[in-house]
């Protein structure tokens, strides 16, 4: 029988690679903390409106790569293909309204229909951080400073902020026009994505990925002909606030979000280390959005980031290796192995068992295991009530009390001849027992 395949563009993984992604959401979690930012949840289901209504029905990711599905009771679900709809959902639906300004962070799986490549899978995952509720540019400083000590967290030094304005409604109206009016005069060398654009939405023209079209986007008007003083004025907040907070950034005037909600600041954080999937950290102010949503005007800024790009970016995390390895020698010391390893463990000390194999086989592997401490019990030893702890980095052992065992820390155990009771580290362990 063949056996069962996975879905192509998931993966299963195990050890450093599943560590690699652990370590990116742990830093997340640190950061988060000290920018105060709260956990929250959201659905990894939604009506699929949400999507619809918010990403835009005419984009990709709504027309050709949502996992979208009727229920058993008629309704269209969406796998969520990214954070920010649900946030916003939940926002109205769950009455969040009352704790704006809102700051929340969150990660997770996330789902789209694509040809998996490099650092881009069908089930991918996310992390995501919003400030809803605050219209002033200093959410947006707040943000990108939270993007970018999270990459130097990791240790990625070479992704550069691009960044750029997309001015206020009316801004960005001018734009839009200006450059309907520029394509519109090449439209006819224009390729077939860009000519279909054209007249729904010009400003992704400015995206396009083909060769043909570049010229023509070179050559097109840019906002900053358009920038009203008000506009004018956030974008210069925004600068000065990520030049006082240290962020090095480059403008990249071309930078786009096609969408009518998204207004202002928006960014990429860019990198030459992943060959074409060179974004790892994207965001913007969307001040429409909850709009969208059916709800009041809300201002709002956020950003998202691919957690297996930045995993593929980082150093192996360090192994999670266990402290000690018990080694029971004898059915009697088999038996009290589980109550020794609870005792280890429940005192802190990662602790694992090897039950198979002669002493010089378990020692080896005890120590290819990474372990400090090996522990040694004979049926002997454990009808004596003693234990031996051979020191595997330094090749010393002693004898302890088997009742120090989950009491007194392994690493004092091996250096002190617990049966010498005049010893001040035998003295010392029996302070530590008395005090248990």
């Amino acid at each position: 029988m063949t056996p069962v395949q996975p879905v192509r563009g998931t993966q299963s993984l195990l050890g450093e690679d599943a560590d690699r992604l652990a370590a990116v959401v742990s830093a997340f979690d640190r950061v988060r903390r000290l920018y105060g930012f709260k956990r929250v949840e959201v659905p990894t289901i939604e009506h699929t409106a949400v999507f619809a209504r918010t990403i835009g029905e005419t984009t990709d990711v709504v027309s050709k790569e949502m996992y979208s599905f009727e229920d058993r009771g008629g309704e269209s679900i969406t796998l969520r293909p990214e954070f920010t709809a649900g946030i916003c959902r939940a926002y109205l639906s769950e009455g969040w309204q009352q704790y704006a300004p809102l700051k929340v962070a969150t990660h997770g799986s996330a789902f789209r229909y694509e040809r998996p490549q490099k650092g881009r899978f069908r089930e991918f995952r996310q992390l995501d951080a919003e400030i809803i509720g605050v219209g002033e540019p200093q959410a947006d400083v707040e943000l990108l400073a939270f993007a970018d000590q999270l990459l130097k967290e990791l240790g990625i030094d070479g992704a550069i902020l691009q960044l750029n304005t997309l001015g206020d409604p009316e801004t960005r109206s001018a734009w839009r026009d200006a450059l309907h009016e520029h394509f519109r005069g090449h439209a006819s060398a224009l390729s077939e994505d860009s000519q279909a654009r054209l007249e729904r939405n010009p400003l992704r023209i400015l995206d396009s990925k083909a060769h043909q079209d570049w010229p023509i986007v070179d050559s097109a008007p840019v906002i900053d002909d358009f920038l009203t003083a008000e506009a004018a004025d956030f974008f210069g907040k925004v600068t000065e606030g990520i030049d006082a907070a240290g962020i090095q950034w480059g403008r990249a005037p071309r930078l786009v979000r096609g969408l009518d909600y998204y207004r202002h600041t928006a960014f990429e954080f860019v990198t030459d280390q992943l060959g074409a999937q060179g974004t790892v950290l994207a965001g913007g102010r969307y001040d429409g959005l909850i709009e969208a949503l059916g709800g009041p005007h809300t201002p709002a800024v956020g950003w998202a980031a691919g957690v297996e790009r930045l995993a593929m970016m980082i150093d192996a995390p360090a192994r999670d290796n266990p402290e000690a390895v018990l080694l029971p020698l004898g059915e009697r010391a088999e038996a009290a192995a589980q109550g020794i390893l609870a005792a280890l463990r429940r005192s802190g000390t990662a602790a694992e068992a090897l039950y198979k194999g002669n002493l010089k086989k378990r020692l080896t592997r005890a120590s290819a295991s990474g372990a400090e401490y090996a522990l040694l019990l004979g049926d002997d030893e454990l009808a004596d009530g003693k234990i031996t702890v051979r020191n595997l980095v330094e090749g010393q052992q002693a004898t302890a009390s088997l009742e120090c065992i989950g009491h007194v820390p392994l690493s004092l155990l091996w250096q002190v001849d617990t049966g010498s009771p005049s010893s001040p580290g035998a003295q010392h362990i029996k302070d530590l027992l008395s005090g248990r």
